[in-house]
């Protein structure tokens, strides 16, 4: 995926199976100055879907493991977001899934603080 010359991918990786990178799903996280930080996916080769959301609308990051993505070290991350078109972003089978959301939640709260964002306990679920 091509991002502009003054756009920096602080992470990427694409779904794996049984380990090994074979899929067209890509993940980027992509930072443009101090502009925004946001979470892309990719998935298709020839026909391509493209979706992104804003860090600072995300709000609850889960981290799922199957015992097959334990064997693999390898799982799947569940963003939650008051993004109307993607309410649920799911990485799926990334590599190194536990430091991946570990950075998630560090930027999601050090965006939603410069943004000055807050957020309420008591939120209506999205389904």
């Amino acid at each position: 995926m091509k991002f502009n010359k003054d756009c920096e991918v602080i992470w990427h990786d694409r779904k794996r199976y049984l380990g090994m990178p074979l899929s067209f799903y890509r993940y980027y996280i992509v930072k443009k100055d101090d502009e925004w930080l946001k979470f892309f996916r990719h998935k298709g080769f020839i026909n391509a879907i493209i979706d992104d959301i804003n860090v600072y609308r995300c709000f609850d990051v889960s981290l799922i493991v199957t015992f097959v993505d334990r064997i693999f070290n390898t799982g799947t991350i569940r963003i939650k977001s008051n993004d109307a078109n993607s309410p649920v972003f799911h990485m799926r089978h990334i590599k190194n899934a536990y430091k991946v959301r570990d950075l998630i939640s560090n930027i999601i709260e050090i965006e939603r603080k410069k943004k000055g964002v807050g957020i309420t306990e008591f939120q209506m679920p999205h389904n």
